[in-house]
């Protein structure tokens, strides 16, 4: 069960990491791959909740599992990596909106 749990708590970490190296792709401008890091994340968080997935469904066929500081530990990250994720997501949309006022500004100054 270990590996289970560590599974969880890679996964969760790398979704996490890549969803802040999307924000600070997207403030650069640089959106397409802003938007590959946040489905690199997803595939992450994907792997990690089929995990959790078999751990509970092990659960409920009567499989006792002990809970560990370590499964409190990929519990936290797993639902860390997915706030963060979704806020990214906003934080990425508030970024398109800035680039796109950005250039209409540039278009009108240069209208001038």
């Amino acid at each position: 069960m270990e590996m289970e749990i560590m599974d969880i708590i890679v996964n969760g970490g790398d979704a996490r990491s890549s969803c802040l190296k999307a924000v600070r792709f997207a403030r650069k401008g640089q959106l397409v791959e802003a938007n590959e890091l946040i489905k690199r994340a997803e595939k992450n968080l994907e792997k990690a909740h089929n995990v959790q997935t078999a751990l509970i469904q092990a659960e409920l066929r009567g499989e006792k599992n002990e809970i560990s500081l370590l499964m409190v530990h990929a519990q936290d990250h797993l639902m860390n990596a997915i706030t963060v994720k979704e806020i990214s997501i906003e934080l990425i949309e508030e970024c398109k909106k800035r680039i796109e006022l950005e250039e209409k500004v540039k278009g009108l100054i240069n209208n001038d």
